[in-house]
């Protein structure tokens, strides 16, 4: 372990929240609806990057627009649902809306954790919030029953054990796989990343499952889309060329001469080399 516990306590409790109200949201959300919410956490990504200690980042203007574009297409997809589908309620709004201000603290602070100290692995970071979390859900688990039904559920049906191994490692692969693009690219290229997923994911779930898909939903997901291309983009910025020193010898001259000039050039690249930001 290279960071102190009290670190992984703060992740840990971000990542319950996040995990818990977003789950906890199906019970009045459909899947798309709120798969659609989740797919707009870009934008309080990076919001939230601008004042996490450590990080201050800075985003050109065209990754805000796409930013602005997958939430006015979410309004127009939240909207059309509200209308199409059986299962919508405010109170799952408010807790996916909850779950993307955590989602924002979240990817931030494992930026910021990889920032700060580079030695950081994935391994560590997914073991050690993964273990403090643990004393936090039992409790409640306990006290609401669920552990015991889940136990016996199991005992009943035995498959359920290997469905839950196969998505133990399934999640597994896929945390390692987001710590590392977000220690590689940052917190906002991942949400986006992901964000591109969850589009493939609620088409399939549209084509599969034969919901009802109107002009509306098509105007949102249309949006959502130049949103994501308009971030994968790159940057026109070209990196500042940096000043290299001449390297070509000086002119023969007298001995004395010759020595007093090395020394006022070895001053000049020592000079350099201070003012030199460092890299």
């Amino acid at each position: 372990m290279v960071n102190p516990w009290k670190t992984y306590v703060k992740l840990s409790a971000v990542l319950m929240g996040s995990n818990g109200l977003t789950k906890g949201s199906l019970a009045f959300l459909n899947y798309p609806a709120q798969l659609m919410f989740k797919s707009t956490k870009v934008l309080p990504v990076m919001v939230m990057g601008a004042f996490i200690p450590g990080l201050k980042r800075k985003y050109p203007p065209h990754e805000y627009l796409s930013a602005v574009l997958l939430v006015v297409g979410l309004i127009l997809f939240t909207l059309a649902d509200a209308h199409t589908s059986p299962n919508f309620s405010v109170i799952g709004v408010l807790m996916v809306s909850g779950a993307l201000v955590m989602d924002a603290f979240l990817g931030n602070l494992q930026e910021a954790i990889f920032t700060l100290n580079p030695e950081t692995t994935q391994t560590e970071m997914l073991f050690c919030s993964t273990l403090v979390g643990m004393p936090f859900l039992i409790p409640p688990m306990l006290f609401t029953g669920e552990l015991f039904k889940a136990w016996s559920s199991c005992s009943k049906h035995p498959y359920v054990y290997g469905v839950l191994v196969f998505e133990a490692m399934a999640t597994f692969i896929g945390q390692v796989s987001v710590l590392s693009l977000i220690a590689l690219f940052g917190a906002a290229t991942t949400a986006m990343v992901t964000t591109a997923r969850k589009a493939v994911t609620l088409l399939l779930s549209y084509l599969i499952f034969t919901k009802p898909l109107t002009e509306q939903h098509g105007s949102g997901l249309l949006l959502i889309s130049m949103g994501i291309i308009l971030k994968m983009l790159p940057d026109n910025k070209s990196p500042k060329k940096r000043s290299i020193a001449p390297t070509t010898p000086p002119p023969p001259m007298v001995e004395s001469e010759a020595n007093s000039e090395d020394n006022r050039f070895q001053i000049g690249i020592e000079e350099a080399e201070e003012k030199r930001p460092l890299v």
